[in-house]
């Protein structure tokens, strides 16, 4: 008997420990924490980021802006202003949110799930992720709706 009543002070006592994290990590609501997803990815120096893209085409951030990953996101940058010029763009037409797109390699040009060439121009723009140059040096991805209404 008091080795089945000690293996279920033993469950008892993990079940809590399980609780109490699942409680302490959740708290806040459904905010996200940099613990859990962070706010911002800082991608590098802006007029280095710049002159990458000048020579081989927007960069593309696959499983960014939610915490399952479903969404990928295109850094692309216009101008010869390295802290002007910085557009966020999702990796699907602006009109088919299910068609997803494929870059051609080295260029701007993206191609859709039925082989049309599109301009990154034509790729839906996010409402709830934005590009931040900060101290005119880093070039950052906001990844929360807040951040990008702030600027």
């Amino acid at each position: 008997m008091i080795p089945v009543l000690g293996g279920i002070v033993v469950l008892a006592a993990i079940f809590a420990a399980t609780f109490g994290l699942a409680a302490w990590f959740s708290r806040g609501g459904a905010e996200s924490t940099p613990r859990l997803a962070p706010r911002t990815l800082p991608v590098g120096r802006a007029e280095a980021v710049a002159e990458s893209i000048a020579d081989e085409g927007p960069i593309l951030f696959p499983g960014l802006n939610t915490t399952t990953g479903e969404r990928t996101l295109i850094l692309d940058h216009d101008g010869d202003d390295p802290t002007r010029g910085w557009r966020l763009y999702l990796a699907h037409p602006a009109d088919d949110e299910s068609c997803v797109v494929t870059q051609v390699r080295g260029t701007d040009r993206f191609t859709d799930c039925h082989g049309d060439e599109l301009e990154i121009t034509a790729l839906a723009r996010p409402t709830d992720a934005c590009p931040i140059v900060e101290e005119r040096e880093r070039i950052s991805i906001g990844l929360v709706a807040d951040i990008c209404r702030a600027d």
